[in-house]
């Protein structure tokens, strides 16, 4: 890149050059062994064309950016910042260390802009599909107090929180899944190949048949002569129901059922309640203020209720009330403990410090969760397959009971 500068030399005379640099500090370690000192350089903007494609051509980049790979982003940055290197440099070696396509052409983004002269703030803004609000706000709080090391060590932490709870919640959950689809798959096959084949025997028989029979050979009748309206009507069921969830009333109705679930409605609580803890104290450490560090939680957080107690609290702010007012009035949503955590915070001015330990609490509350979920879902996942085998059982033994009473 080009850089118009000014810059002093060691006699005090100031005069005004242009020369080829990677980038600003690059620039500035070439005056200084030459015995000058950099006193201003604007780099040459790219042209509105180029940089309208750039813009054009990440929006195909910035959706396919896991959230490991921006841990690893923000927790490398913070360690060769710390260590020295200038920002430029230091994106370039992550740059060749990351293994994801589209993270390398965003950071190489990144890189141009730095050059360009604007901030790393307003540079992570310019992808706000692959950087949240959550990190653009935290680095910016650590640009303007000087911290920009801890700033980053810190919302790399934060993700690295909710990425493990995440995956924790996922994990928990997958077995049941992968063992009810594997319950329905098998039950399909058995009525379309297996159960055919029982009923062949019941043909000839004058007798009645019992209800539940009668149920197991008019489902597999439709799903042998009719699998393609089943297939059709399985996917457009579900296609429906991500439909209705994706609508903001029914986005509520499937919040509101989740928190109402036993066991699994108490993880929803809890994890939603760590993750407003954990980033309202990050926020608040970083000196990011109140009203701001509310409306970006409330990003963060995925419940819509959660969502409509932080819009409130935000407001309840703005009119000069009490952070703790807001939530005391919607225990419901909030833990008890949670809102007495934040009222002490209010009344010993550790607010930020308070909330961390509600963060840990919960975080550690839904990983002992995970595990006794674990536990439990076994015994009652055999339950299910027990009283599905009985009731097929049942349904196909009871009409030859009854024929070998008529024949005795």
């Amino acid at each position: 890149m080009k850089f118009n500068f000014k810059a002093q030399k060691t006699n005090g005379e100031v005069f005004e050059d242009s020369r080829e640099a990677t980038d600003k500090f690059v620039l500035f370690d070439e005056l200084k062994k030459e015995g000058a000192t950099l006193l201003s350089a604007e780099g040459e903007i790219p042209s509105k064309r180029s940089w309208q494609w750039r813009k054009f051509f990440s929006r195909f980049t910035t959706g396919s950016v896991p959230i490991h790979q921006k841990i690893i982003f923000a927790k490398n940055l913070s360690a060769m910042i710390s260590a020295g290197l200038p920002l430029s440099r230091a994106l370039s070696v992550i740059e060749r260390q990351m293994n994801n396509k589209a993270m390398k052409k965003i950071l190489n983004e990144l890189n141009e802009q730095i050059k360009t002269g604007k901030s790393l703030s307003e540079s992570l803004a310019s992808f706000p599909a692959v950087f949240p609000s959550l990190f653009v706000s935290m680095v910016k709080a650590g640009e303007e107090s000087g911290g920009l090391s801890e700033a980053l060590n810190t919302v790399g932490g934060q993700l690295e929180r909710i990425y493990y709870i995440r995956n924790k919640l996922r994990g928990a959950l997958m077995y049941p899944a992968v063992i009810i689809c594997l319950i329905i798959l098998i039950g399909i096959l058995m009525f379309i190949f297996v159960v055919p084949k029982l009923i062949d025997n019941f043909r000839g028989l004058n007798i009645d048949l019992p209800w539940s029979t009668q149920l197991i050979i008019f489902l597999s009748n439709f799903l042998k002569d009719h699998y393609l309206v089943a297939i059709g009507g399985i996917f457009i069921l579900l296609s429906t129901l991500f439909y209705i969830s994706k609508t903001k009333s029914g986005r509520r109705f499937f919040d509101l059922f989740f928190m109402k679930l036993p066991i699994i409605g108490l993880m929803v609580i809890e994890t939603n309640s760590a993750r407003a803890a954990r980033t309202l104290a990050s926020l608040l450490s970083s000196g990011v203020n109140v009203v701001e560090a509310l409306k970006i939680t409330e990003d963060v957080v995925q419940n819509v209720y959660f969502k409509d107690v932080l819009e409130k609290a935000c407001e309840a702010i703005q009119k000069g009330a009490l952070l703790s007012t807001t939530f005391s009035e919607n225990e419901k949503i909030y833990p008890v403990f949670f809102v007495e955590m934040v009222s002490a915070g209010e009344e010993t001015g550790n607010l930020s410090k308070m909330l961390l330990e509600v963060g840990i609490f919960y975080e550690n509350e839904v990983d002992q969760k995970t595990k006794d979920f674990s536990t439990i879902i076994e015994p009652l996942i055999m339950i299910v397959i027990g009283a599905a085998v009985g009731f097929f059982a049942y349904a196909m033994l009871t009409p030859m009971y009854t024929m070998m009473g008529a024949i005795s």
